[in-house]
């Protein structure tokens, strides 16, 4: 009877220290739910990645085979003018309040 007592209460500490290992070891519960979260975030940025690849070889293929689109791209992006034509462009911060007008003149 003293024999199983002991066993039991030894395959008892045995099944705690099972447990702890399993829920608070570097292999266990919780470093399994940190690594899932890590993954679906790095998921996620490979997700976006790939959609931003697939739009920037679109734009490629569109820049290689469509010349209004080459063109257009160059005119917006590098400020190009045709023969003839005058580019005028103007700060972002075209409205400016009188006190800062006048900062400036003194």
């Amino acid at each position: 009877m003293r024999g199983r007592i002991v066993l039991i209460a030894l395959l008892l500490i045995i099944n705690m220290f099972l447990l702890v290992r399993l829920i608070w070891s570097d292999q266990g519960v919780f470093a399994y739910l940190e690594l899932k979260g890590r993954y679906e975030v790095l998921q996620a940025r490979l997700n976006a990645v790939d959609e931003e690849s697939l739009d920037l070889s679109q734009e490629i293929r569109r820049l290689k085979s469509d010349k209004a689109y080459q063109e257009k791209v160059v005119r917006e992006r590098m400020n190009f003018v045709r023969q003839d034509e005058i580019l005028y462009i103007f700060p972002d911060n075209a409205v400016e309040s009188g006190e800062r007008a006048d900062e400036r003149k003194n």
